[in-house]
This record gives C-alpha cells, sequence and structure tokens, in this order.
C-alpha cells in the first residue's frame, strides 16, 4: 500500500509541474503501452508469483525451515534494505554484461526521468533479477518477515522515486542529508545517460558504487537520456536478441 501511495505521490508532483506535464502529453503510444506492461508485470505479476509459485518451491526444496530465521528488525530490515541490496548491485552490473543487455537495454529506452519508465523491461527480465528469489526466500525463512517486508516496501519506494525527475535540489538541505548515503534521482540520471558508461548501478547506497568505482558524481543533469533503438514492441517486450 505504502508503494502505491509513494507511486501517486510521485505522479501528482510529476503532473503538477508544466514542463513534466508537457513532457507526459508528448509520450508516444508505444512509451505509454511499454510503461503501462511493465509497471503492472513488475507491480502485480512478479509480487503474485513471489508469494505463490517461488514460495512453493521453497517449500518444496526447504521443507523443514520454514520459519527457521528468527533476527531482530533491526536485523530484518537490514537484511532486505542492505545485503539485498549489494546482491542487486553486482545483479544489475550483469545486467550490462554482454550476455544480457540486451534484455536490460530496454530499461534504457526511456528518454526522460519518469516515476512511469521504472518497471520497462523486457517482460521475463523480471526473471533474472535478484528480487523475486531472495525476497521469496527471506520471507519463507523468517519466523516474522514483518520488518523485512518493511524494507522491500522503502526499496520499492526508492526505486520509483530514483527513476522520477522530483529531486532535491543540489545544496539544499534535504540534498546534503539523503546524498550521503542513497542514490538519488540525479545520481540515477547518469546511469540512464545516453553518452554513460553506465556509472551509479547501485539501487538504494550509493556506497557499493563508491566502494567498487564505478560511482560518478554531477549536480547537472546529463545532456540527454536514454539509447535509441529499432527493436519492434513484441521485441522490446518479449525477445531483443538478434542472431
Amino acid at each position: 500500500m505504502g508503494v502505491f501511495a509513494a507511486f501517486v505521490v510521485l505522479m501528482a508532483l510529476t503532473a503538477s509541474n508544466e514542463r513534466r506535464l508537457s513532457d507526459l502529453r508528448a509520450r508516444s503510444y508505444e512509451d505509454w503501452f511499454l510503461d503501462f506492461i511493465g509497471l503492472f508485470f513488475q507491480g502485480i505479476i512478479i509480487p503474485i508469483l513471489q508469494i505463490t509459485a517461488v514460495y512453493q518451491l521453497y517449500r518444496y526444496l526447504l521443507p523443514i525451515s520454514s520459519g527457521c530465521l528468527s533476527v531482530h528488525p533491526i536485523a530484518a530490515v537490514f537484511i532486505s534494505f542492505v545485503f539485498v541490496d549489494y546482491v542487486y548491485y553486482w545483479n544489475h552490473r550483469l545486467l550490462h554484461s554482454r550476455w544480457f543487455w540486451p534484455l536490460h537495454m530496454v530499461h534504457h529506452t526511456s528518454t526522460e526521468m519518469n516515476v512511469l519508465s521504472t518497471s520497462r523491461n523486457t517482460l521475463w527480465t523480471s526473471f533474472l533479477i535478484v528480487y523475486l528469489w531472495l525476497h521469496a526466500l527471506f520471507i519463507y525463512l523468517l519466523q516474522d518477515p514483518t520488518w523485512y517486508i518493511a524494507g522491500v516496501s522503502l526499496t520499492s519506494a526508492l526505486d520509483l522515486w530514483r527513476h522520477s525527475a522530483i529531486a532535491p535540489t543540489p545544496k539544499s538541505l534535504l540534498y546534503r542529508l539523503l546524498s550521503v548515503l542513497l542514490i538519488l534521482p540525479q545520481d540515477h540520471a547518469w546511469h540512464h545517460a545516453t553518452a554513460s558508461d553506465r556509472a551509479n548501478y547501485g539501487a538504494n547506497l550509493k556506497l557499493w558504487d563508491k566502494l567498487h568505482g564505478t560511482y560518478y558524481k554531477c549536480e547537472n543533469a546529463p545532456n540527454s537520456l536514454g539509447i535509441k533503438t529499432d527493436f519492434s514492441l513484441i521485441q522490446k517486450l518479449v525477445w531483443p536478441y538478434r542472431f
């Protein structure tokens, strides 16, 4: 529910700005369709699969491990928000490798930072993202997954915000407070820059990029965002490989 509220708030803030509203009106039907399908798949289908098929898979593979982990609420949030975030950092870098880039490049076709494009992807890319598998695993293993799920919700809300154009103003107090730890929309914009070496792979924390030399800081926005492809709509949704 919190993630949906974050989406509504970000969309309202986007629509309240005349320039961003004009950008929304100028979007192509294909962009709207790709983003609607992506949000529906990532926001509804994948969570359903997590709590049904993937959860049941762990029950089959680990029949005596259900609820075997009893951890403090702070530890549960740490696992969700920090540990899984680090695993995702490497997962994201793998998606940029030559083997998986054709699948992930669809996400980089958006030419604007827009909350709607957060989940734009070839549909089955979701099965290659660690969130699907790790979240179901820890929910299965934890005796009380409540705080773990809270961390998941916070990560999802930050993912929406990171892909939006609603960024704190550089030099502002909010910017100074948040930029110490979190990947902000302006950080992630450079990951989506047209002329980018694909820095800033992190999701929640910029620590991983700094630790592994992939962090790029610039308070100014990139000159242009997104990459162009000649893929058809079906290729973007299902099979973007060429042989």
